[in-house]
């Protein structure tokens, strides 16, 4: 009795302590379960506000679906507004007792947990909805640890939400294919409609996408998406949602379904019908809420932003898709000299209202880098900034409408790197050129001579001023060749520029939407940072002169000739660019209406085939300015207030003399008068002397002789033994007769030549003079024996001191 007794004993202990433990299991369960309800996620928190947004253009036509600034097509829709056919088909295929269980299907799990044992691999998986929702909101890794806190955020938002908040949550941020979330987005982009709207065969095909975006991508897999349809149209028969014969296939092209409902995917430029690249740079510009700003919204809750009201853009749909359209023309047109990209913008000069703005040839060709945006790419802009610093210089006054300006060999030293030496991609100088020809022929040296009176820092601040705000490195960084593109701008920066140049001045920001809600309002107030409204100059004289020259069709020829793109049947006011090796074409102009710019290139930074800013960008800016002016003409420019017109020798800038072979009007400032009418001598100052040296022929009347060979105070080395062989070039210019006399040290040569001869060094010093009738010119040189056999033949000149002037 006594062992009967002690084991009844010890049983007992062993029952309570068990019952403890059974109880304290139960008690820790029950609070776990329990602890989602301290912290439960409502429908409110994870509200998708700001995720929408639907933009139209200045007339209310429909420019894209919906856009976020994560790039992501989404939309949110209540429950009832969405397709009964949908929501059974996503119940059926995804979670068929959705509304029987919590928000874990135990059944589920133990279904998953035999199979899986039995197969000895995971044959079906037992995730609910709400736990799909769960992963949604804040993705984990597919681990045990993942697992725990996806259950735990499932318990939270069925401890906050009633089923059907769930399934509305659920539903409007399915994954549906590429960057296209929610079943509205997904409604209309592939098909056009709204979710309320959708048919059986549509619903069906929709429900079978989520379960793997990519591999059931509708564009890429149309048959395995049709197969994925069969499972979600067979489930929705086990689950009575339809009956078999409403399943069974009718034709490849209808929709299972009796009824013949037709499934036509609209092609995925349908989605965005105008404007991508606008509209996502758009969408970036939004600025976040003040909690994204600080970091403190937690992961469910990203995304969170705005409401899907109708963002009214200022683009003209019907003119943005014929740029569109022009843009690939023009594109295909140049494919044979390796030109794959390009990119237009058009502003209302009045307003600064952008109205159409093309990126890229085709956003949605991945393969081409499509998405690459052309308007706000930085890329080195060629010419396109001289008229910024002609106006600079001549606001400065620096420079004066009629300066004559050399455009000669020029070598600057440019500190640890060789010396610097500016040309045309021609090669060739035009000698002594006027302000408006030198601009107007976009002429290398000139531009660089401007810059160095005005400053690189000074005209660095002014193209801030501007609004180039990526030009970003030090005045060092850019050197001289600011003017002739060193640095990097947009296509938005430029257009911007031009703008100023076509409202005389007056500084604008552009504008891009109609600000009549918060996020328009937002937006109009971050680009009235960027580019405030301001005055650059107070007088307009200098704005209106920098036009006259770019509209100067004759002023142009030498470079363009008569009858080029650039010359339109309307006045407007161009200027081409050419970035370093054919990489960049840019063509900026305007009218008195609107400011074109426009960009041809290649994304990936190829160099084109002999394609300039005439041959490459400005094409595409001549069909869009003809297409805009095709109804009404533009007003023609005002003329330079304040400055008078009088007329000048072409060549020299100076009034007119009998010798002048071409006569043209130039504008001078009225103080300027006294000195055009007291001065029309030309002379060349030395540093024309290389130039005309190389002149077969010269057509420059000069009032005075110049001997350009040798200069004065030059020290040549004569090697022995080459003395019948090292000779010297006498070379002059300005002798208008052929009677030329010679004189070496007071004795005469005696030579039939008239501008030009050789002589044979010897070792001395040197006067040489030319007379002809009462002209003369005199140069003293020197001529030392060398003591080392050059290498080579020829004659060397010696280190001399600087030359002083010429006597």
């Amino acid at each position: 009795m006594k062992l009967i007794s002690r084991s009844l004993i010890q049983i007992k202990h062993k029952l309570r302590k068990t019952t403890k433990v059974i109880l304290a299991a139960l008690v820790i369960c029950l609070v776990v379960r329990l602890l989602p309800y301290f912290a439960p996620i409502r429908a409110a928190d994870i509200a998708q506000n700001q995720l929408a947004m639907q933009f139209s253009d200045r007339n209310g036509l429909p420019l894209g679906t919906i856009l976020t600034r994560d790039q992501e097509h989404t939309s949110v829709v209540p429950l009832n507004q969405v397709s009964a056919q949908f929501i059974h088909a996503i119940l059926a295929a995804e979670d068929g007792s959705f509304y029987h269980h919590g928000a874990l299907d135990m059944k589920a799990v133990i279904r998953a947990s035999k199979e899986a044992i039995h197969a000895k691999r995971i044959v079906s998986g037992a995730s609910t909805i709400t736990m799909q929702l769960a992963r949604m909101l804040d993705p984990v890794p597919r681990s045990f640890s993942g697992k725990l806190s996806e259950i735990w955020l499932s318990w939270r938002l069925t401890a906050g939400m009633n089923k059907d908040e769930i399934l509305a949550a659920y539903i409007n941020r399915l994954p549906m294919g590429g960057n296209i979330y929610g079943v509205e987005a997904a409604a209309r982009t592939y098909f056009s409609i709204p979710a309320s709207e959708l048919n059986l065969a549509q619903a069906s095909l929709l429900a079978a996408i989520p379960n793997n975006p990519t591999y059931f991508n509708p564009y890429e897999h149309w048959e395995r998406l049709k197969q994925r349809q069969k499972y979600v149209l067979n489930r929705m028969v086990q689950e009575k949602y339809i009956s078999g014969a409403m399943a069974a296939p009718t034709s490849s092209t209808n929709a299972s379904r009796t009824h013949t409902e037709k499934v036509v995917f609209q092609s995925r430029q349908r989605g965005i019908i105008a404007a991508p690249h606008f509209l996502f740079w758009l969408a970036s510009q939004i600025s976040p809420n003040p909690l994204e700003k600080q970091g403190y919204i937690p992961p469910f809750l990203r995304g969170a932003r705005g409401d899907q009201s109708v963002i009214r853009t200022t683009i003209n749909r019907p003119l943005q898709q014929f740029v569109e359209a022009q843009v690939q023309q023009v594109i295909s047109s140049l494919a044979a000299n390796n030109v794959h990209d390009a990119a237009a913008l058009v502003i209302d000069n009045r307003t600064g209202e952008v109205l159409a703005y093309v990126g890229s040839p085709d956003y949605f060709n991945e393969v081409k880098l499509g998405r690459n945006d052309g308007v706000q790419a930085l890329r080195q802009p060629g010419s396109t900034l001289k008229p910024f610093v002609y106006e600079l210089a001549l606001e400065k006054g620096l420079i004066r409408p009629n300066t004559i300006l050399p455009d000669v060999p020029a070598h600057y030293a440019i500190p640890g790197a060789k010396l610097y030496s500016p040309t045309d991609y021609t090669e060739r100088f035009l000698g002594p050129v006027r302000v408006r020809i030198a601009l107007a022929n976009s002429l290398n040296v000139p531009a660089v001579r401007v810059l160095e009176k005005v400053g690189v820092e000074t005209f660095l601040e002014r193209l801030h001023q501007l609004g180039f705000e990526h030009l970003n490195q030090t005045p060092e960084h850019y050197g001289l060749g600011l003017t002739l593109g060193s640095g990097e701008v947009s296509l938005w920066e430029l257009a911007h520029a031009y703008l100023t140049i076509a409202r005389q001045g007056n500084a604008t920001p552009l504008v891009s939407t109609f600000s009549n809600s918060p996020i328009q309002k937002t937006l109009a107030d971050s680009l009235t940072l960027r580019y405030p409204k301001s005055k650059i100059q107070n007088s307009t004289t200098i704005w209106q002169l920098i036009t006259n020259i770019l509209s100067d069709n004759h002023a142009r020829a030498t470079a363009f000739g008569v009858d080029s793109v650039l010359n339109l049947p309307f006045p407007t006011a161009v200027k081409t660019g050419t970035s370093s090796n054919f990489r960049d074409t840019w063509t900026a102009g305007f009218t008195t209406d609107y400011t074109v710019a426009t960009w041809v290139g290649n994304f990936n930074g190829e160099p084109m085939r002999q394609v300039s800013g005439v041959t490459g960008a400005a094409p595409l800016w001549n069909r869009i300015m003809l297409h805009l002016h095709e109804h009404q003409e533009p007003a023609g420019f005002p003329p330079p207030d304040g400055l008078v017109q009088l007329p000048v020798c072409a060549i020299s800038g100076l009034r007119p003399t009998p010798d002048c072979t071409s006569v043209v009007q130039e504008y001078f400032y009225p103080e300027d008068k006294s000195n055009y009418e007291g001065e029309n001598q030309f002379n060349l100052p030395p540093e024309y002397d290389e130039w005309l040296a190389k002149q077969q022929q010269s057509n420059f009347t000069s009032t005075n002789l110049r001997i350009l060979s040798p200069h004065h105070g030059d020290l040549f080395l004569l090697y022995p033994g080459e003395e019948a062989k090292q000779k010297l070039e006498f070379k002059l210019v300005g002798n208008k007769s052929p009677l030329v006399e010679w004189w070496l040290n007071g004795e005469k040569l005696d030579t039939q030549s008239a501008n030009s001869l050789f002589w044979y060094l010897r070792p001395g010093n040197w006067t040489l003079e030319a007379r002809s009738g009462e002209m003369s010119d005199k140069v003293s040189f020197q001529v030392e024996l060398a003591n080392l056999k050059p290498t080579r033949r020829g004659f060397s000149i010696s280190n001399s001191p600087v030359k002083g002037n010429r006597p």
